[in-house]
Protein backbone atom coordinates (compact mmCIF):
# COMPACT_ATOMS: atom_id res chain seq x y z
CA UNK A 1 0.00 0.00 0.00
CA UNK A 2 1.12 3.54 -0.68
CA UNK A 3 -0.03 7.10 -0.16
CA UNK A 4 -2.69 7.62 2.51
CA UNK A 5 -2.79 3.86 3.24
CA UNK A 6 0.98 3.36 3.76
CA UNK A 7 2.29 2.07 7.11
CA UNK A 8 3.59 5.45 8.45
CA UNK A 9 0.11 6.91 8.02
CA UNK A 10 -1.64 3.80 9.35
CA UNK A 11 0.44 4.16 12.53
CA UNK A 12 -0.79 7.73 12.90
CA UNK A 13 -4.40 6.62 12.40
CA UNK A 14 -4.02 3.94 15.11
CA UNK A 15 -2.72 6.58 17.51
CA UNK A 16 -5.79 8.68 16.67
CA UNK A 17 -8.02 5.69 17.45
CA UNK A 18 -6.42 5.21 20.88
CA UNK A 19 -6.45 8.91 21.71
CA UNK A 20 -10.15 9.47 20.98
CA UNK A 21 -11.38 6.21 22.53
CA UNK A 22 -11.84 7.90 25.93
CA UNK A 23 -14.23 10.51 24.50
CA UNK A 24 -16.60 7.90 23.12
CA UNK A 25 -17.12 6.76 26.72
CA UNK A 26 -17.07 10.19 28.35
CA UNK A 27 -19.71 11.55 25.94
CA UNK A 28 -22.21 9.14 27.51
CA UNK A 29 -20.97 8.90 31.10
CA UNK A 30 -20.74 12.64 31.84
CA UNK A 31 -24.38 13.53 30.89
CA UNK A 32 -25.70 10.47 32.74
CA UNK A 33 -23.57 11.20 35.81
CA UNK A 34 -24.59 14.86 35.68
CA UNK A 35 -28.26 13.94 35.48
CA UNK A 36 -27.91 11.51 38.39
CA UNK A 37 -26.30 14.25 40.49
CA UNK A 38 -29.16 16.66 39.72
CA UNK A 39 -27.33 18.93 37.30
CA UNK A 40 -29.42 20.96 34.83
CA UNK A 41 -29.07 20.63 31.06
CA UNK A 42 -27.36 24.02 31.09
CA UNK A 43 -24.71 22.80 33.53
CA UNK A 44 -24.18 19.56 31.62
CA UNK A 45 -23.86 21.55 28.39
CA UNK A 46 -21.24 23.83 29.95
CA UNK A 47 -19.15 20.90 31.20
CA UNK A 48 -19.33 19.09 27.88
CA UNK A 49 -18.74 22.29 25.92
CA UNK A 50 -15.65 23.24 27.94
CA UNK A 51 -13.64 20.54 26.14
CA UNK A 52 -13.92 21.85 22.59
CA UNK A 53 -14.22 25.49 23.64
CA UNK A 54 -10.72 25.16 25.12
CA UNK A 55 -9.57 23.27 22.02
CA UNK A 56 -10.91 26.09 19.84
CA UNK A 57 -8.97 28.71 21.80
CA UNK A 58 -5.62 26.90 21.58
CA UNK A 59 -5.84 25.41 18.08
CA UNK A 60 -4.58 28.41 16.04
CA UNK A 61 -1.60 28.77 18.38
CA UNK A 62 -1.01 25.04 18.16
CA UNK A 63 -0.54 25.22 14.39
CA UNK A 64 2.21 27.81 14.82
CA UNK A 65 3.95 26.23 17.84
CA UNK A 66 4.03 22.76 16.27
CA UNK A 67 5.71 24.12 13.16
CA UNK A 68 8.25 25.95 15.29
CA UNK A 69 9.22 23.13 17.68
CA UNK A 70 8.29 20.00 15.73
CA UNK A 71 5.54 17.45 16.33
CA UNK A 72 7.38 14.86 18.44
CA UNK A 73 8.36 17.12 21.35
CA UNK A 74 4.87 18.62 21.48
CA UNK A 75 3.20 15.20 21.13
CA UNK A 76 5.03 13.74 24.13
CA UNK A 77 4.09 16.65 26.37
CA UNK A 78 0.43 16.67 25.45
CA UNK A 79 0.09 12.90 25.95
CA UNK A 80 1.18 13.43 29.55
CA UNK A 81 -1.43 16.20 29.96
CA UNK A 82 -4.09 13.99 28.40
CA UNK A 83 -3.22 11.09 30.71
CA UNK A 84 -3.49 13.35 33.75
CA UNK A 85 -6.91 14.57 32.58
CA UNK A 86 -8.24 11.02 32.13
CA UNK A 87 -7.08 10.01 35.60
CA UNK A 88 -8.66 13.17 37.05
CA UNK A 89 -12.08 11.93 35.91
CA UNK A 90 -11.71 8.91 38.19
CA UNK A 91 -11.10 10.82 41.45
CA UNK A 92 -13.35 13.91 41.21
CA UNK A 93 -16.98 15.00 40.76
CA UNK A 94 -18.62 17.49 38.38
CA UNK A 95 -16.20 20.30 39.31
CA UNK A 96 -13.23 18.09 38.51
CA UNK A 97 -14.91 17.02 35.27
CA UNK A 98 -14.86 20.65 34.14
CA UNK A 99 -11.11 20.96 34.81
CA UNK A 100 -10.44 17.61 33.13
CA UNK A 101 -12.44 18.63 30.05
CA UNK A 102 -10.37 21.79 29.73
CA UNK A 103 -7.10 19.86 30.05
CA UNK A 104 -8.32 17.46 27.39
CA UNK A 105 -9.16 20.45 25.22
CA UNK A 106 -5.61 21.80 25.40
CA UNK A 107 -4.03 18.45 24.51
CA UNK A 108 -6.50 17.78 21.68
CA UNK A 109 -5.74 21.16 20.09
CA UNK A 110 -2.07 20.26 19.71
CA UNK A 111 -2.57 16.55 19.02
CA UNK A 112 -5.01 16.92 16.14
CA UNK A 113 -3.24 19.88 14.55
CA UNK A 114 0.10 18.04 14.48
CA UNK A 115 -1.39 15.04 12.75
CA UNK A 116 -3.61 16.90 10.30
CA UNK A 117 -0.91 19.36 9.24
CA UNK A 118 1.41 16.41 8.72
CA UNK A 119 -1.12 14.55 6.59
CA UNK A 120 -1.88 17.59 4.44
CA UNK A 121 1.79 18.45 3.87
CA UNK A 122 3.07 14.90 3.37
CA UNK A 123 0.52 13.56 0.89
CA UNK A 124 0.25 14.39 -2.83
CA UNK A 125 -2.68 16.64 -3.72
CA UNK A 126 -4.68 13.78 -5.24
CA UNK A 127 -4.49 11.80 -1.97
CA UNK A 128 -5.04 14.72 0.40
CA UNK A 129 -8.78 14.27 0.86
CA UNK A 130 -8.30 10.53 1.48
CA UNK A 131 -5.76 11.25 4.23
CA UNK A 132 -8.04 13.73 5.98
CA UNK A 133 -11.00 11.34 5.63
CA UNK A 134 -9.05 8.43 7.11
CA UNK A 135 -7.84 10.59 10.01
CA UNK A 136 -11.45 11.53 10.73
CA UNK A 137 -12.57 7.93 10.22
CA UNK A 138 -10.21 6.55 12.87
CA UNK A 139 -11.26 9.28 15.30
CA UNK A 140 -14.83 7.95 15.01
CA UNK A 141 -14.18 4.20 15.12
CA UNK A 142 -14.21 4.24 18.96
CA UNK A 143 -17.74 5.62 18.74
CA UNK A 144 -18.95 2.24 17.43
CA UNK A 145 -18.51 0.36 20.70
CA UNK A 146 -17.71 3.18 23.13
CA UNK A 147 -21.33 4.27 23.85
CA UNK A 148 -22.50 0.70 24.51
CA UNK A 149 -19.43 0.12 26.67
CA UNK A 150 -20.22 3.32 28.57
CA UNK A 151 -23.80 2.17 29.25
CA UNK A 152 -22.43 -1.15 30.47
CA UNK A 153 -20.05 0.67 32.81
CA UNK A 154 -22.88 2.90 34.05
CA UNK A 155 -25.07 -0.07 34.86
CA UNK A 156 -22.27 -2.24 36.25
CA UNK A 157 -20.54 0.25 38.52
CA UNK A 158 -18.31 3.30 38.21
CA UNK A 159 -15.27 1.40 39.48
CA UNK A 160 -15.02 -0.03 35.96
CA UNK A 161 -14.98 3.53 34.65
CA UNK A 162 -11.80 4.26 36.64
CA UNK A 163 -10.11 1.12 35.32
CA UNK A 164 -11.04 1.99 31.73
CA UNK A 165 -9.79 5.59 31.91
CA UNK A 166 -6.45 4.60 33.46
CA UNK A 167 -5.96 1.83 30.89
CA UNK A 168 -6.65 4.17 27.97
CA UNK A 169 -4.29 6.80 29.42
CA UNK A 170 -1.43 4.27 29.73
CA UNK A 171 -1.86 2.66 26.31
CA UNK A 172 -2.19 6.00 24.49
CA UNK A 173 0.85 7.40 26.27
CA UNK A 174 3.07 4.38 25.57
CA UNK A 175 2.01 4.09 21.92
CA UNK A 176 2.36 7.82 21.26
CA UNK A 177 5.56 8.31 23.23
CA UNK A 178 7.30 5.55 21.27
CA UNK A 179 6.52 7.24 17.95
CA UNK A 180 9.72 8.13 16.13
CA UNK A 181 10.40 10.20 13.03
CA UNK A 182 13.75 10.73 11.42
CA UNK A 183 14.68 14.03 9.83
CA UNK A 184 13.06 13.15 6.53
CA UNK A 185 9.83 12.18 8.23
CA UNK A 186 9.57 15.33 10.30
CA UNK A 187 10.21 17.55 7.28
CA UNK A 188 6.59 17.48 6.00
CA UNK A 189 5.43 18.94 9.31
CA UNK A 190 7.84 21.88 9.33
CA UNK A 191 8.75 22.76 5.77
CA UNK A 192 6.25 25.61 5.59
CA UNK A 193 6.87 27.07 9.08
CA UNK A 194 5.83 30.71 9.14
CA UNK A 195 8.24 33.32 10.37
CA UNK A 196 7.01 36.19 12.46
CA UNK A 197 3.32 35.29 12.21
CA UNK A 198 1.07 37.97 13.62
CA UNK A 199 -1.61 35.80 15.13
CA UNK A 200 -4.02 38.61 15.90
CA UNK A 201 -3.97 39.91 12.32
CA UNK A 202 -4.70 36.42 11.07
CA UNK A 203 -7.88 36.22 13.14
CA UNK A 204 -9.29 38.92 10.87
CA UNK A 205 -9.00 36.50 7.95
CA UNK A 206 -12.04 34.66 9.30
CA UNK A 207 -14.08 37.53 7.85
CA UNK A 208 -11.79 38.97 5.19
CA UNK A 209 -11.03 35.73 3.35
CA UNK A 210 -14.24 34.66 1.53
CA UNK A 211 -13.19 31.00 1.31
CA UNK A 212 -12.37 30.78 5.01
CA UNK A 213 -15.52 32.70 5.97
CA UNK A 214 -17.89 30.47 4.01
CA UNK A 215 -16.32 27.23 5.19
CA UNK A 216 -16.13 28.44 8.79
CA UNK A 217 -19.81 29.43 8.93
CA UNK A 218 -20.88 26.07 7.45
CA UNK A 219 -18.63 24.18 9.85
CA UNK A 220 -19.74 26.25 12.85
CA UNK A 221 -23.45 25.68 12.27
CA UNK A 222 -23.01 22.03 11.33
CA UNK A 223 -20.98 21.46 14.49
CA UNK A 224 -23.65 23.12 16.65
CA UNK A 225 -26.05 20.43 15.44
CA UNK A 226 -23.50 17.65 15.97
CA UNK A 227 -22.74 19.00 19.45
CA UNK A 228 -26.38 19.14 20.48
CA UNK A 229 -26.82 15.54 19.33
CA UNK A 230 -23.77 14.30 21.24
CA UNK A 231 -24.51 16.09 24.51
CA UNK A 232 -28.23 15.46 24.98
CA UNK A 233 -28.93 12.15 23.21
CA UNK A 234 -28.11 10.11 26.36
CA UNK A 235 -30.89 12.00 28.17
CA UNK A 236 -33.32 12.39 25.24
CA UNK A 237 -33.19 8.66 24.46
CA UNK A 238 -34.88 7.96 27.79
CA UNK A 239 -37.95 9.89 26.55
CA UNK A 240 -38.20 8.04 23.21
CA UNK A 241 -40.10 4.77 23.49
CA UNK A 242 -37.62 1.89 23.02
CA UNK A 243 -34.89 4.45 22.37
CA UNK A 244 -31.32 3.58 23.34
CA UNK A 245 -28.55 6.18 23.38
CA UNK A 246 -25.83 3.58 22.94
CA UNK A 247 -27.46 2.12 19.83
CA UNK A 248 -28.09 5.63 18.43
CA UNK A 249 -24.47 6.71 18.87
CA UNK A 250 -23.24 3.36 17.58
CA UNK A 251 -25.36 3.66 14.42
CA UNK A 252 -24.09 7.19 13.86
CA UNK A 253 -20.47 6.14 14.39
CA UNK A 254 -20.78 3.09 12.12
CA UNK A 255 -22.33 5.30 9.44
CA UNK A 256 -19.51 7.83 9.78
CA UNK A 257 -16.84 5.14 9.53
CA UNK A 258 -18.49 3.32 6.60
CA UNK A 259 -19.22 6.56 4.72
CA UNK A 260 -15.77 8.02 5.21
CA UNK A 261 -14.10 4.87 3.97
CA UNK A 262 -16.44 4.04 1.09
CA UNK A 263 -16.90 7.65 -0.07
CA UNK A 264 -13.34 8.93 0.56
CA UNK A 265 -12.55 8.99 -3.17
CA UNK A 266 -15.80 10.84 -3.91
CA UNK A 267 -14.85 13.84 -1.74
CA UNK A 268 -13.69 16.64 -4.08
CA UNK A 269 -9.92 17.14 -4.07
CA UNK A 270 -9.50 19.67 -6.88
CA UNK A 271 -9.64 23.00 -5.05
CA UNK A 272 -13.05 23.94 -6.52
CA UNK A 273 -16.31 24.70 -4.72
CA UNK A 274 -18.89 21.99 -5.44
CA UNK A 275 -22.15 23.63 -4.41
CA UNK A 276 -24.40 20.66 -5.09
CA UNK A 277 -22.20 18.30 -3.06
CA UNK A 278 -22.09 20.58 -0.01
CA UNK A 279 -25.79 21.50 -0.27
CA UNK A 280 -26.64 17.81 -0.31
CA UNK A 281 -24.54 17.29 2.80
CA UNK A 282 -26.35 20.12 4.63
CA UNK A 283 -29.72 18.68 3.53
CA UNK A 284 -28.79 15.35 5.13
CA UNK A 285 -27.83 17.25 8.29
CA UNK A 286 -31.21 19.01 8.44
CA UNK A 287 -33.12 15.78 7.72
CA UNK A 288 -31.22 13.97 10.45
CA UNK A 289 -31.95 16.61 13.08
CA UNK A 290 -35.65 16.73 12.12
CA UNK A 291 -35.96 12.94 12.30
CA UNK A 292 -34.48 12.98 15.80
CA UNK A 293 -36.87 15.79 16.79
CA UNK A 294 -39.90 13.92 15.42
CA UNK A 295 -38.92 10.65 17.13
CA UNK A 296 -40.68 11.66 20.36
CA UNK A 297 -43.99 11.32 18.45
CA UNK A 298 -43.04 9.23 15.42
CA UNK A 299 -41.22 6.48 17.26
CA UNK A 300 -37.84 4.83 17.42
CA UNK A 301 -37.58 4.31 13.63
CA UNK A 302 -37.21 8.06 13.11
CA UNK A 303 -34.76 8.14 16.03
CA UNK A 304 -32.35 5.72 14.37
CA UNK A 305 -32.99 7.04 10.85
CA UNK A 306 -31.86 10.43 12.16
CA UNK A 307 -28.64 8.81 13.42
CA UNK A 308 -27.97 7.47 9.91
CA UNK A 309 -28.53 10.84 8.19
CA UNK A 310 -26.42 12.61 10.81
CA UNK A 311 -23.62 10.09 10.35
CA UNK A 312 -23.43 10.57 6.59
CA UNK A 313 -23.46 14.36 6.96
CA UNK A 314 -20.75 14.26 9.60
CA UNK A 315 -18.64 11.92 7.45
CA UNK A 316 -18.68 14.29 4.48
CA UNK A 317 -18.77 17.86 5.81
CA UNK A 318 -15.46 18.17 7.66
CA UNK A 319 -13.08 16.46 5.17
CA UNK A 320 -14.75 18.23 2.22
CA UNK A 321 -14.30 21.72 3.66
CA UNK A 322 -10.82 21.00 5.06
CA UNK A 323 -9.59 19.65 1.72
CA UNK A 324 -11.02 22.64 -0.16
CA UNK A 325 -9.30 25.10 2.19
CA UNK A 326 -5.98 23.28 1.88
CA UNK A 327 -5.98 24.33 -1.80
CA UNK A 328 -7.30 27.89 -1.65
CA UNK A 329 -5.71 29.38 1.50
CA UNK A 330 -2.46 31.37 1.16
CA UNK A 331 0.47 28.97 1.39
CA UNK A 332 2.50 31.05 3.87
CA UNK A 333 -0.21 31.13 6.56
CA UNK A 334 -2.18 28.10 5.50
CA UNK A 335 -1.59 25.97 8.59
CA UNK A 336 -2.53 28.69 11.06
CA UNK A 337 -5.64 29.58 9.02
CA UNK A 338 -6.60 25.90 8.92
CA UNK A 339 -6.25 26.00 12.69
CA UNK A 340 -8.76 28.84 12.80
CA UNK A 341 -11.18 26.87 10.63
CA UNK A 342 -10.90 23.74 12.77
CA UNK A 343 -11.37 25.98 15.82
CA UNK A 344 -14.77 26.96 14.39
CA UNK A 345 -15.69 23.26 14.33
CA UNK A 346 -14.67 23.01 17.98
CA UNK A 347 -16.61 26.15 18.87
CA UNK A 348 -19.71 24.80 17.15
CA UNK A 349 -19.69 21.51 19.07
CA UNK A 350 -19.15 23.45 22.29
CA UNK A 351 -22.03 25.82 21.51
CA UNK A 352 -24.22 22.84 20.70
CA UNK A 353 -24.19 22.08 24.41
CA UNK A 354 -23.89 25.60 25.83
CA UNK A 355 -26.61 27.27 23.71
CA UNK A 356 -28.96 24.35 23.34
CA UNK A 357 -28.86 23.42 27.02
CA UNK A 358 -31.06 26.37 28.09
CA UNK A 359 -33.42 25.64 25.16
CA UNK A 360 -33.80 22.08 26.43
CA UNK A 361 -34.37 23.38 29.98
CA UNK A 362 -37.07 25.88 28.99
CA UNK A 363 -38.74 23.89 26.19
CA UNK A 364 -37.80 20.29 25.33
CA UNK A 365 -35.19 18.16 23.62
CA UNK A 366 -37.52 17.77 20.65
CA UNK A 367 -37.73 21.56 20.23
CA UNK A 368 -33.95 21.77 20.52
CA UNK A 369 -33.47 19.39 17.60
CA UNK A 370 -36.16 21.12 15.54
CA UNK A 371 -34.16 24.36 15.86
CA UNK A 372 -31.08 22.42 14.75
CA UNK A 373 -32.99 21.27 11.65
CA UNK A 374 -33.93 24.88 10.84
CA UNK A 375 -30.25 25.88 11.11
CA UNK A 376 -29.37 23.09 8.69
CA UNK A 377 -31.92 24.33 6.13
CA UNK A 378 -30.51 27.86 6.40
CA UNK A 379 -27.03 26.51 5.61
CA UNK A 380 -28.45 24.70 2.59
CA UNK A 381 -28.93 28.11 0.95
CA UNK A 382 -25.68 29.53 2.33
CA UNK A 383 -23.71 26.71 0.70
CA UNK A 384 -24.80 27.71 -2.80
CA UNK A 385 -22.15 29.74 -4.63
CA UNK A 386 -21.29 30.06 -8.31
CA UNK A 387 -18.81 32.93 -8.10
CA UNK A 388 -15.62 32.52 -10.11
CA UNK A 389 -13.36 32.73 -7.07
CA UNK A 390 -15.06 29.62 -5.66
CA UNK A 391 -15.61 27.40 -8.66
CA UNK A 392 -12.27 28.18 -10.33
Amino acid sequence: MSGAMSWPFLRLYLLVLLYFSANSILNVIIPLQGGALGATNTTIGLIMGAYLFTTMFFRPWAGHIIQKHGPIKVLRIILIINGFALILYTVTGLGGYLVARMLQGVSTAFFSMALQIGIIDALPEKDRSQGISLYSLFSYIPGIVGPLLALGIWQGGMEYFAIMMITIAIFTGVFGYSAKMDKAETQPFTKNAEQGVNMFNLFGQLVKNPHLFKCSVLMLVGSIVFGAITVFIPLYAEQVKNGNAGIFLMIMAVTVVFSRFSLRKKIPSDGKWHSSFIMGTMLLLAMGAQCVSFAINGGVIFFYLGATFMGIAQALLYPTLTTYLSFVLPQMNRNVLLGLFIAMADLGVSLGGVLMGPVADFYSYSTTYMICAILGVAMLFFAYDRRKIFVG
